[in-house]
């Protein structure tokens, strides 16, 4: 055998030239380098020591590695180093991209809005290529700077078993939104309730007040209009109550309109010898609407002819009946000239304050609602505001409805400058830049420069919506304003001119059965269409039906600049027929199919690019160019489908008639044969 060098037989057996030498040096063999000559003795010792022919493959891409190595030093040693110091870089540079490719794929991930094809890559830790490719497949072409909407989103990620969530932002614009949120149980503190106090005229509102407050403003008012800054506290047994000293009306329908909730509690005050009132059902209503709890109180009993009994009998017509009758309205009679009874009443409130648990946080900036507000030559604008939640500061930025500013001074219900306001606490203040609406929301800000970027921001927003302002509910667009939820329902006003009428067309009405569609009558009564009955139209968005009555001009104006649908009758089938029209409207239809002809096919023809065309005669009815379409062989439907043409001669029809003979070609079907017959059908709405 001949010599061989030790690095060939490294080599030969897939070995490192290093481990070879390491080798023979434990055999006693000396070499000087792997260069070195071996004998043909060491050679068949070296044999027994290795299997030859075993397949090492990372050892042979070391030898490559050492061989690279060994010729750029026969060249010098310069060579060398970089040589080697690149081949290093190599396989660490190689090593780093195998770790950085190793890299856990997420269970879960959010995102807001959209992502463009790059961002969902990073967040899948997949590379874009791969998203892109996927997209390919599912018929997206896209690039990795394309953005993609939610549902290709979670295509994706589904694709991938990651669960995917998306995060809803909220401007802080619309602060509106979010400024009703509960805050944590542990930082809610009992807060006064709020109180707003209604009734018909005369019937001692005004006076019911003045007693609370033990002072003499009734006979300071001018015309009989109660002037104040809109709200004031009283203090009983150690605890608070916030009286609202606006028309009780205004209370509910103004502020609820814009979306405002003020009120806690409704105090009812009806004459005990004068009984129910047009305006004392009018007030139920509105209670009723808001959804809070109704306090009777019945005034007035210093009068010989008061009749208590005669008041509560008439309530229970408007499902207000008297704990003692075993209902669950509170009734306080009560004596507002003589003070009778207030004491008892303000107990009532407290009683009803404290089951119902009236809660804020005053560790927080302070939200609330405008109740009034003025320009004052002397001082700018001037804004009453409760504050509901949080606590209002001196100094503090402040976004009223459109308007913005900073809290220069505060003055409380009875004149004092005051620093703090806390929760269900009423003050004026100054310092907007404008003068905001009764029933504004309101939040104070940290920093004055958001606060006039928000203002700014909602004074432009509000520029924008009204030019592009959204009519209310009416009966012609009935069904594309559907409530969200399971129930649906048709919000009524109804007005006639007698008793009678109104009674029968409400029953009426409640008896219109339309499956899903609930009618919900939330206010009644006699004469003519009001304003009033317009503004609770338009905060409730309700239809006012009108029964041989005639809207006022001023209610007229109130229902073109609110937008409110107002439907007159003089006779009452017609008001069922139309509101029953609109409910239907408003249902999903159900659909059921009419067979409207039939065809045979007499002859076919193959054409290159078009397909079957069948000769046919129509023995049934008519076949029309938009009907749907089945295939009839032996008895049998073999396909159903829709027209694709429909000719006679050699001009397209709408359709073709019996005993006339047409050619038809089906859409993606051309296996038609002699003998078929082609029966034509539509889908018809079935009337409910």
């Amino acid at each position: 055998m001949s010599k061989i060098r030790v690095h060939e037989y490294a080599k030969k057996n897939n070995i490192s030239s290093k481990d070879l030498m390491t080798k023979l040096k434990e055999m006693n063999i000396e070499v000087s380098n792997h260069m070195t000559m071996l004998e043909d003795e060491v050679v068949n010792k070296l044999d027994n020591e290795y299997s030859t022919g075993a397949e090492k493959p990372s050892v042979a891409d070391e030898f490559e590695v050492e061989e690279k190595v060994v010729r750029s030093k026969k060249n010098s040693n310069k060579k060398k180093k970089k040589g080697k110091g690149t081949e290093d870089k190599r396989q660490d540079n190689f090593a780093g991209r195998q770790q950085t490719q190793i890299v856990e794929t997420p269970d879960k991930i959010t995102f807001s809005g959209s992502l463009t094809v790059g961002e969902l890559a990073k967040k899948l830790s997949k590379e874009p290529s791969e998203i892109i490719k996927k997209l390919f497949m599912l018929g997206i072409m896209a690039t990795i700077n394309q953005d993609l909407d939610k549902d290709t989103i979670e295509l994706i990620a589904t694709d991938y078993g990651i669960e995917v969530e998306e995060e809803v932002v909220v401007s802080e614009t619309e602060f509106e939104t979010f400024i009703d949120e509960q805050d944590d149980e542990e930082n809610l503190k009992e807060r006064p309730a709020v109180v707003t106090i209604m009734g018909h005229v005369d019937h001692g509102k005004t006076t019911l007040l003045d007693s609370i407050r033990n002072s003499k403003v009734t006979a300071g008012e001018a015309g009989g209009i109660t002037q104040h800054i809109g709200a004031y506290q009283v203090e009983v047994n150690d605890k608070k109550i916030t009286f609202l000293d606006t028309p009780g009306h205004a209370a509910f329908t103004t502020m609820r309109a814009r979306g405002a909730q003020v009120t806690d509690i409704t105090i009812l005050v009806v004459a005990a010898d004068d009984g129910v009132m047009p305006q004392t059902v009018e007030a139920i209503s509105h209670a009723k609407a808001a959804g809070v709890p109704i306090i009777v109180a019945v005034n007035k009993m210093d009068k010989p002819a008061a009749n208590p009994d005669r008041v509560m009998q008439e309530l229970t017509e408007y499902e207000l009946v008297p704990e003692a009758w075993g209902g669950d309205t509170i009734f306080v009679p009560i004596s507002a000239i003589q003070g009778e009874g207030i004491d008892n009443l303000l107990e009532m409130i407290l009683l009803v304050s404290e089951v119902e648990e009236y809660k804020a946080n005053p560790n927080r900036y302070a939200t609330g609602t405008v109740i009034e507000a003025q320009l004052d030559k002397g001082k700018g604008t001037i804004a009453t505001l409760l504050v509901q939640n949080g606590t209002l500061r001196v100094g503090d930025p402040i976004v009223v409805g459109t308007s913005f500013g900073r809290v220069r001074a505060m003055v409380s219900d009875i004149g004092r400058r005051v620093k703090v306001a806390g929760p269900s606490t009423p003050v004026e203040i100054t310092g907007l830049n404008e003068v905001p609406q009764a029933g504004d929301r309101f939040m104070a800000f940290a920093d004055e420069k958001k606060a006039r970027q928000i203002g700014e921001s909602r004074a432009q927003e509000a520029l924008v919506a009204q030019r592009g302002e959204k009519s209310k509910l009416s009966l012609e667009d009935l069904f594309q304003q559907i409530q969200e939820g399971d129930v649906k329902e048709i919000n009524l006003i109804v007005k006639a001119d007698v008793q009678g009428s109104v009674e029968a067309m409400a029953a009426s009405l409640r008896k219109i059965d339309v499956e899903g569609v609930k009618v919900k009558i939330i206010h009644t009564g006699v004469g003519a269409i009001t304003e009033s009955d317009i503004i609770l139209a338009s905060a409730s968005n309700a239809i006012v039906i009108g029964f041989n009555v005639r809207p006022d001009v001023n209610a007229k104006r109130t229902a073109e600049l609110e937008n409110v649908d107002v439907r007159l009758h003089r006779i009452i089938y017609k008001v069922i027929e139309e509101i029953e029209s609109a409910m239907q409207g408003m249902l999903d239809p159900e659909f059921e199919e009419k067979v409207i002809g039939q065809a045979e096919v007499r002859q076919t023809f193959k054409v290159t690019k078009v397909g079957t065309i069948a000769g046919c005669y129509v023995i049934d009815g008519k076949i029309t160019r938009d009907s749907g379409v089945r295939i009839i062989r032996d008895g049998v439907v073999i396909f159903e489908g829709q027209l694709d043409t429909l000719k006679r001669f050699k001009d397209d029809v709408k359709e073709v008639a019996q005993n006339y003979e047409c050619g038809i070609t089906i859409e993606r079907y051309n296996d038609l044969k002699e003998g078929d017959i082609i029966e034509a059908y539509v889908m018809e709405e079935v009337k409910r």
